[in-house]
């Protein structure tokens, strides 16, 4: 069962139907934060930074996401992905998804990450590979 918090978002940045077949991101109406729909494989944070800002999400760049907002989307009645699938289809779970909040034991060298396979956020060094999922505000 799907709920109305996530609305379906085009190409051109139109709210679809929730019965909508193709859409490139994902409006979260509690947050108020669109979301891309794919998922990328990143090399490191850096990385990770890198193609979260060239992400066009619905005709603007996206960023990384902060830990509380990519936690926004972890769905504790799930597992493996921990995630609503029936809007967010490209959820790989084999790695973290990294944030853009450093981890205060060595924010230099570490940042937040997300797992959606379980929903746990932990931190990782800024060296190792994982997933990203761009965002952006909403207009409205």
């Amino acid at each position: 069962m799907t709920s109305s918090r996530f609305v379906k978002i085009g190409a051109a940045g139109a709210q679809l139907p929730a019965e909508a077949a193709e859409w490139v991101a994902v409006l979260d109406n509690d947050t108020k934060l669109i979301w891309s729909l794919a998922a990328a494989k990143a090399k490191s944070w850096q990385h990770a930074d890198e193609i979260a800002k060239s992400t066009t999400i619905a005709g603007l760049l996206g960023r990384l996401p902060t830990r509380k907002e990519l936690l926004t989307l972890v769905d504790d009645t799930r597992y493996n992905p921990a995630i609503d699938t029936a809007f967010f289809t490209e959820c790989p779970t084999d790695d973290w998804y990294w944030t853009s909040t450093p981890a205060a034991p060595s924010p230099g060298v570490c940042a937040w990450v997300v797992y959606f396979y379980s929903g746990d956020a932990n931190w990782d060094y800024r060296l190792n590979g994982g997933f990203v999922r761009a965002v952006r505000a909403s207009q409205s």
